[in-house]
């Protein structure tokens, strides 16, 4: 309590003191034990009117000490089990552990990662996959704004994600690896990896491209084998020397019946090769025996234009040519599907056309539409157009049913440009997007689906469409989740079935290292999803006797199992809906391969690097001791003390006015119980 505070709590009791003596003591008629009983009442409450005046407080101070976090990241992979590191694992761990300097220097915290980062519990070595810069991403996101160090666990054979090497440079703290692992080079063939189309068309020939290195030091021959179901369908010599150790192998194969095949492409081992694991790789194409047209048709430039043609055409079943509204019928006879962009007068020829070969077609409006036109030359919408430009953003309707949006999201999308205007919407539809100014949801649609009978529209309100696909990449290093819509968006309008309850969403074949998920969509009479229905899986392997049922689990709006544990073969599967005559079947080939596998040593000079752009170091399992020594001495790492001060009334005024009152009351009563004034 500072000096001022105590002064001012004497003069309180001394100027307390001085009034009760004036009142009571100076000219006063009041004689004997009343006179004291008074004083001391009135004293008591003057006291503390003038404490809560001076509200008396005092200081008080805490002292903590903040260590530095040591975050032991280690590698749960099946790639160290692998290499027989287990031991030398629990044995640095056993270090870490049990060190009483480390534990009153840091505080210790144990993390493992595969694919993602975990808090370590139990170490498996189970993972199938290594992701080094997920993990160190994590660790940035949960400690950043801390004092930390990284001891990293690891044979540095990362086979899932970024290149750590260079995000090393973004690391905001200090990265210690030990080398797990043989560290000796030994001479090696390796299929790096194998680029080929995942569909193919009947009666075409598709292109393959393999690349392959070499480590060592002699010259070596070997010769690259490419089978396709079974049988050999390519055969070539190729040699290495050490300073020529890669190289690119194209070739061009005919796709001579329909379905699933499988390709495996092989190098012959050297002699005492150590790991010929990474000498085969399989993969699998699907030829099929058709192909959607897809026509855009515009009179202006305009980047959406590029944007639609390369979202589409990434699923290689499509094809999409440019064209003008004015082109003879003969090339528009063999479209399947048109996307009409800002349509105005000129496309007039071209509507009668669609109308008469009852094709659907997909309207792409904008502030250069002609909606008069527009609005006469179809039927399934009307717009009121302002002719004011607005932008406008995105706002998903998450109750859509014709297709799967489950993992749609487009919270940060730039807006389109369309003109304000009120739609009409005159055919059974559904909203797939609402228009949203400046956060506020307008209630007018942005992209809407219709359907009457076997015709089926999409109109979208609005230009610039080429923004989301650049903010898809932006987010996500890649145009998926955009093209996985645009494709969708096809699909349903290409597509004259009648519309099926039960939609499943699968690969035709998954890696081994990747998971293996069939997804269901179901819906009731009225077609609104159905969140109660009970979905079973019937699963079988080809060539093994009996089959697997598995329930589909509920995830949002839409029912999944997850079929990452199965081995490695092909399957057909029936998903059924109980208690209902619902059901579909399907399959899938799950390929023989772990990317755990193709190391048979450490990389050590990478996870030396990444040390060593961090402002770390790198250790060997051997060097334990020693890197428990230099954490011990880096003087970045010392426990900071650090002081909190607190400043608390010395007195609670609700007691102090209780007092008050209590006094002041009391003294009325006994004053009125003597017959006093």
């Amino acid at each position: 309590m500072q000096t001022t505070t105590v002064l001012l709590i004497i003069l309180a009791a001394v100027l307390a003191l001085l009034i009760v003596l004036f009142q009571y003591f100076y000219k006063t008629k009041t004689k004997g034990k009343q006179r004291l009983l008074f004083s001391f009442l009135r004293f008591i409450a003057l006291f503390s009117v003038f404490l809560l005046l001076v509200n008396p407080k005092f200081t008080k101070k805490e002292f903590t000490l903040e260590k530095a976090n040591l975050l032991v990241l280690t590698d749960n992979s099946s790639s160290i089990g692998n290499i027989g590191a287990k031991d030398q694992v629990d044995s640095i761990l056993q270090s870490l552990n049990s060190s009483i300097a480390l534990a009153d220097k840091f505080n210790l915290e144990q993390y493992q990662f595969g694919k993602t980062l975990r808090i370590s519990d139990s170490l498996t070595f189970t993972e199938s996959a290594t992701n080094i810069v997920q993990a160190l991403k994590g660790l940035n996101t949960i400690y950043g704004n801390t004092t930390s160090a990284v001891v990293l666990l690891s044979d540095g054979n990362s086979t899932l994600g970024e290149d750590y090497e260079y995000y090393g440079e973004n690391q905001k703290f200090p990265i210690y690896p030990i080398v797990l692992g043989d560290t000796t080079r030994y001479d090696d063939l390796r299929i790096n990896s194998v680029n080929t189309n995942k569909y193919v068309f009947l009666k075409n020939r598709f292109p393959l491209e393999i690349f392959v290195s070499y480590e060592g030091l002699e010259d070596i021959q070997t010769e690259i084998n490419v089978a396709l179901d079974g049988k050999n369908v390519h055969s070539q010599k190729l040699n290495f020397t050490n300073d020529r150790n890669a190289k690119v192998v194209n070739l061009s194969l005919n796709a001579a019946s329909v379905g699933l095949k499988t390709l495996r492409i092989s190098l012959e081992p050297l002699i005492n090769e150590k790991n010929t694991r990474n000498n085969s790789k399989t993969i699998a194409i699907e030829v099929i025996d058709e192909k959607t047209n897809v026509a855009i048709v515009s009179n202006v430039l305009h980047p959406d234009i590029g944007a639609l043609k390369k979202s589409i055409e990434s699923n290689e079943q499509r094809s999409v040519t440019i064209i003008k509204p004015t082109v003879d019928s003969k090339t528009l006879s063999d479209i399947d599907l048109f996307i009409l962009y800002q349509p105005t007068f000129a496309f007039s020829r071209l509507f009668e056309f669609i109308k008469k070969a009852k094709t659907n077609f997909f309207v792409i409006s904008g502030p250069k539409t002609n909606w008069n036109f527009l609005n006469s030359a179809q039927s399934a919408v009307t717009k009121n157009s302002y002719d004011q430009a607005e932008e406008v953003t995105p706002l998903i309707n998450k109750g859509f049913s014709k297709f799967d949006i489950s993992t749609l999201s487009m919270d940060d999308y730039p807006p389109l440009e369309t003109n304000l205007g009120e739609v009409i919407i005159n055919k059974g539809h559904e909203v797939l997007l609402r228009q949203r100014i400046k956060g506020a949801d307008i209630g007018e649609p942005l992209l809407v689906l219709t359907e009457s009978g076997f015709e089926r529209e999409a109109v979208l309100f609005g230009e610039n469409l080429w923004k989301w696909r650049v903010q898809n990449y932006r987010e996500h290093q890649n145009f998926n989740d955009f093209d996985q819509l645009i494709g969708k968006i096809v699909l349903f309008l290409s597509s004259n079935d009648s519309r099926s309850r039960l939609v499943l969403n699968y690969e035709s074949f998954y890696e081994g290292n990747i998971e293996a998920k069939i997804a269901a969509t179901y819906f009731d009479e009225s077609f609104t999803f159905d969140s109660d229905a009970e979905i079973l899986l019937q699963l079988k392997q080809e060539g093994v006797e009996g089959a697997q049922e598995f329930p589909m689990l509920l995830k949002g709006n839409y029912y999944e199992v997850d079929l990452s544990n199965m081995t490695p073969g092909e399957y057909t599967f029936i998903v059924k809906v109980v208690n209902s005559n619902i059901s579909k079947s399907g399959s899938f080939n799950i390929l023989d391969f772990d990317v755990e596998r193709q190391f048979t040593s450490s990389n050590y000079k990478k996870l030396n690097r990444l040390a060593r752009s961090t402002g770390g170091n790198n250790y060997f399992p051997a060097q334990s001791n020693d890197l428990i020594t230099d954490l011990l001495v880096e003087n970045k790492f010392t426990p900071i003390q650090k002081s909190h001060q607190n400043v608390v009334s010395l007195l609670d005024f609700k007691i102090l006015l209780a007092i008050i009152l209590s006094a002041l009351s009391l003294e009325w009563f006994i004053r009125k119980y003597y017959g006093l004034t």
